[in-house]
């Protein structure tokens, strides 16, 4: 029995198919779409051209390159006003970096006792909390930065409340911080036995700040390898040996050995003259900033802890109870660690708005990247169109980052599908 295959031919191509043929209308679309918005950004960038020609202006960056001209009070690295405007721009980026992840730090951390605490029993704890969250959710940040900043300015005494034989004001914690209506004066770290730096070009790091770098990296490997010996051992004979005390030891014991050898102590502030020296004098705007962003933010976060604990299941509770958790660990080791799976997401929003909300720090004249670089520099250059677009790029480079580096995150607590 013969069968014939008849072999239906493809129609020839044509214009119109662009547009009524489904196999082509998308990429149609697509690229019209495409076209018309690389036709709007040129005239756009054409328009922006013509009209800095037009005042005699150009677009470049030359001014970065020019000495700066200003001080900044606080700063991570050495900086004086003969520096060029770049580093004028890094020394506002690391301020606002700083403050970003101080802020998110403390932000968590009080986001998530806040939603922990705002479900419990205790019918007064659970109430102030409601209380901390609606408060701060509901006035604008802006308010809390600047009432935060009065505080710290006008509840605090001047340097000179600690001079003489009967002071007015007295140092806090043993006599080590001492909080004034200008800064905050803490302790910082000396070292008895010091290396000396590495220099790299105009930067230079401590030999000590490099040994513990990699001590710290050293102990990490060696305890995934002691992680690594412990599940062969459990695999092999069923027993899995006791490793937590190595796993401590291997991060304690080079850390303690590198403080006795380079003589690091605490080196406390004292008063000489008008002003604290010895230790580090951190501006009043800073802890404001700070203090401000942390509890706003940690607000929103407790909301979104409550959620996601509420989100799991009433049965995963009564289960931990019934093999005799307590409540606490039931919440650390069965409730939170499934919350987390609805809590990340959200999280990675509030993160970013904290980072992006830090630039609300020239209110209180804390020098940042948008009171560096977006102010000072902006005024004195005049290249406003420059700046404005550096400062939107870094920001949103910043945001990049942290959104990509929460993802992994997520990815890494989120459900398996199988």
């Amino acid at each position: 029995m013969a069968t014939t295959t008849e072999m239906t031919e493809q129609p020839s191509f044509r214009l119109s198919m662009l547009i009524y043929d489904r196999r082509y209308r998308s990429m149609t679309i697509q690229v019209a779409v495409f076209i018309l918005v690389m036709a709007g950004a040129w005239w756009l960038i054409d328009n922006t051209i013509q009209n800095l020609a037009n005042l005699g202006k150009d677009f470049n960056f030359d001014f970065l390159w020019k000495r700066a001209g200003y001080d900044i009070g606080f700063q991570l690295i050495p900086y004086n006003s003969d520096d060029t405007h770049f580093r004028a721009m890094i020394v506002g980026l690391l301020n606002t970096l700083l403050v970003a992840i101080l802020g998110c730090i403390a932000a968590t951390a009080i986001g998530v006792a806040a939603g922990v605490l705002r479900l419990s029993n205790n019918w007064l704890i659970a109430r102030l909390m409601t209380v901390y969250v609606e408060m701060f959710r509901n006035i604008p940040l802006l308010l809390w930065i600047l009432v935060i900043y009065a505080v710290f300015t006008e509840a605090t005494p001047a340097p000179n409340a600690f001079r003489g034989e009967n002071p007015t004001a007295h140092m806090w914690f043993f006599d080590s911080v001492a909080f004034t209506n200008r800064y905050t004066a803490i302790p910082t770290l000396a070292m008895t036995n010091d290396p000396g730096n590495l220099v790299l070009g105009k930067e230079s790091i401590s030999y000590a700040t490099i040994a513990f770098i990699v001590a710290l990296v050293a102990a990490f490997y060696i305890r995934r390898a002691i992680s690594g010996w412990a599940t062969t051992v459990q695999d092999a004979t069923g027993d899995r040996p006791t490793t937590w005390w190595m796993q401590i030891l291997v991060f304690v014991v080079p850390i303690v050995a590198l403080i006795w050898y380079f003589g690091l102590h605490l080196q406390y502030p004292v008063l000489k003259g008008f002003n604290f020296a010895g230790g580090l004098n951190v501006p009043n705007s800073f802890f404001a900033l700070w203090l401000a962003l942390s509890l706003y933010t940690g607000a929103f976060i407790a909301e979104i802890v409550r959620a996601g604990i509420l989100a799991v299941s009433r049965g995963q509770t009564e289960a931990a109870f019934a093999l005799g958790l307590r409540p606490g660990r039931t919440m650390s080791l069965v409730i939170l660690p499934q919350a987390l799976r609805v809590i990340i997401p959200p999280l990675i929003s509030q993160y970013l708005n904290l980072t992006k909300n830090s630039s609300l720090a020239i209110a209180v004249g804390y020098l940042d990247l948008r009171g560096t670089l977006g102010g000072v520099t902006l005024n004195q250059t005049g290249r406003e169109l420059e700046c404005v677009t550096l400062m939107m790029l870094i920001y949103l480079l910043l945001s990049l980052i942290i959104s990509a580096g929460m993802n992994l995150y997520n990815n890494r607590v989120k459900l398996k599908e199988r």
